[in-house]
């Protein structure tokens, strides 16, 4: 994948690039002082705010490698490539919809923790260890894609690009746990946002503005839908998305049941609704105009670093490459949390030491990630040189392969009291099979019933299919003991519980010697300085279009940064007077 040639960048584009990584790792040794047990490394002590968790969502749920493909398609095949992303929001409709309040009610620590009481020790143990591997493989991909962007864009070495971005993101997120890694991801965020705004209304100046782009594309260009990518294959990924995001990806389960109740754990899934509505179109837009004065390119996955290197000043591009860092480095940090998280709740509190305390978890918790980090870097180290374009389009058919098996047996334990855990083992092993089998049989592409398949879209449907129906007739022909049934009646009731009607639901006050501190002050310092690294390069960028963006934009996260800061103890204080029962404060 060519990101950018070596030498295009100059001393503004590196200033920002180091100013973001520093920034990232002040937010970890900031946070890691407040890290006193096992819900406030992996679950924020269920105080994280809800737009923070909000946020963190979003930027977990996609990657750079995301983010350059749906470019890519967005150039070749016209909107389609909106259209594909703007799945991702319609799954997280259905999830907020459906399981958000249940998961914040179903009062957990990791995200697999209430198959035990809902199913079996089993069923918790067989979903641990067969998860933990596929997101390490995953995130050794992720890595890869980083690696790239380090590398090329910044001129050094592929192995250690990897190595630098790796260990930064397991850097902040040992030292700071949820809460890093959800203040992390806003101020990632941010960056991304600043970038996108940057570039899209040069983008469209240079293709002559809106009317030239519709005028001037090919017929069908701005339709939901592509010949390539029909409606089958957009329903098949809906389908695959919404499995994922309500249970499937942990990382983003976790943002449902870090916050203080359900109520912000809808609001949770609305934000990020509300962000996939206006996120695609702002970041694919520019790759729609590019079809205008770009042409001649080798392959279609070049054309937004193309068009950053054509369109953005020194500085500017400094920042989309930090940008592209934070889509991936948001993925990773998450799935680096979560993945310990379970490995320390699940497998070592649980099987290994019962009794211990705290202080002991907390640092059982860090050796975890460090664990999980370093595979996934030590593995994308192997894998750097073989291909990993055709390894991240295999491990989209492992993932839709993986999807129902697991997530179906996980939501089904949420909604359905008669699902059993004979039915969820012998959905688990036919869904699996049933995927396995495909995936080494079918064609990459075929016709069935007069439409056109991909590979990925018939394993979703025909997995959803052979998981769904042996967990339903095992279970309604299995008869339950009195025990068995009693069990499952009290995970249900407690699941129409709200949060703070029970005694374990009200957090520890702080005492009179414990100084509050305000995520919201911590968020202001962040969006304060990256105005400032903004400002600081506008001398070097171009007089016209591009300075007066970046002074307005500089200008406005400067004073936002500010006025958060300062305003910080009195939102602190509406929030709390909100939600009484479960404060959104950290304390020292």
């Amino acid at each position: 994948m060519i990101f950018l040639a070596a030498g295009v960048l100059t001393g503004p584009d590196y200033f920002i690039v180091a100013g973001y990584f520093a920034l990232m790792l002040g937010i970890g040794v900031y946070f890691f002082r407040f890290m006193k047990g096992l819900k406030d490394y992996f679950s924020g002590g269920n105080r994280i705010p809800w737009w923070l968790s909000g946020v963190s969502f979003y930027m977990t749920s996609f990657s750079a490698y995301a983010f350059i493909t749906y470019s890519a398609l967005a150039y070749s095949y016209g909107w389609v490539g909106v259209t594909l992303l703007w799945v991702c929001g319609a799954a997280t409709l259905v999830s907020v919809t459906f399981f958000a309040r249940r998961w914040r009610r179903a009062r957990i620590d990791s995200p697999v923790e209430y198959l035990e009481t809902r199913y079996s020790p089993t069923v918790r143990q067989l979903f641990a260890w067969h998860g933990v591997p596929v997101r390490v493989f995953d995130d050794s991909l992720k890595l890869i894609a980083v690696g790239t962007f380090v590398s090329v864009g910044l001129g050094l070495p592929m192995r250690t690009s990897m190595i630098l971005s790796g260990g930064i993101m397991l850097a902040y997120t040992l030292m700071g746990g949820l809460w890093a890694v959800t203040v992390t991801d806003f101020v990632q965020f941010i960056v991304l946002t600043s970038a996108i705004v940057i570039l899209l209304p040069l983008a469209i100046i240079r293709a002559g503005g809106p009317a030239a782009i519709v005028q001037h594309s090919p017929p069908g260009f701005f339709h939901l839908v592509s010949l390539q990518y029909n409606w089958v294959y957009i329903c098949s990924n809906l389908v695959m998305a919404s499995l994922a995001f309500s249970a499937l990806h942990w990382q983003l389960v976790q943002r449902y049941y870090c916050v203080p109740t359900e109520r912000d754990a809808q609001k949770v899934g609305w934000l990020v609704v509300a962000l996939y509505v206006i996120g695609p179109p702002m970041m694919f837009l520019p790759a729609l105009a590019a079809r205008q004065f770009v042409s001649g390119l080798a392959k279609d996955t070049d054309i937004y670093p193309m068009l950053c290197a054509h369109l953005l000043a020194p500085g500017m591009l400094g920042l989309m490459i930090a940008a592209m860092f934070s889509s991936t480095m948001s993925a990773l940090s998450g799935d680096y949390n979560v993945c310990a998280n379970v490995l320390t709740t699940d497998v070592y509190r649980r099987l290994l030491r019962p009794a211990a305390s705290q202080r002991e978890l907390v640092l059982a918790g860090r050796f975890m990630t460090v664990l999980v980090g370093a595979l996934s870097i030590g593995l994308g180290l192997l894998m750097a040189g073989g291909g990993s374009e055709k390894l991240f389009r295999n491990m989209v058919k492992l993932f839709s392969m993986a999807a129902a098996p697991v997530a179906i047996p996980m939501l089904l334990g949420l909604t359905w009291r008669r699902a059993t855990n004979r039915g969820v083992l012998t959905g688990f092993a036919v869904g699996l099979t049933t995927g396995v089998t495909l995936l080494v049989s079918l064609p990459d592409q075929f016709t069935f019933l007069d439409l056109q398949w991909k590979k990925e879209n018939m394993i979703v449907v025909c997995t959803v299919l052979a998981t769904t129906l042996p967990i339903v007739a095992v279970s309604l022909m299995q008869r339950l003991s009195e025990a068995d049934q009693k069990r499952i009646a009290a995970f249900h009731e407690r699941l129409t519980m709200p949060i703070g009607s029970l005694p374990e639901d009200v957090p520890t006050a702080p005492t009179a010697r414990e100084p509050v501190v305000s995520p919201f002050r911590v968020v202001g310092i962040c969006i304060l300085l990256i105005g400032l690294m903004l400002l600081a390069v506008t001398p070097w960028v171009a007089e016209g279009v591009q300075r007066t963006l970046s002074l307005a934009l500089g200008g406005v996260l400067l004073l936002g940064g500010f006025l958060l800061k300062r305003q910080s103890p009195a939102l602190v204080r509406k929030e709390a007077a909100v939600e009484p029962a479960a404060s959104v404060m950290l304390h020292k």
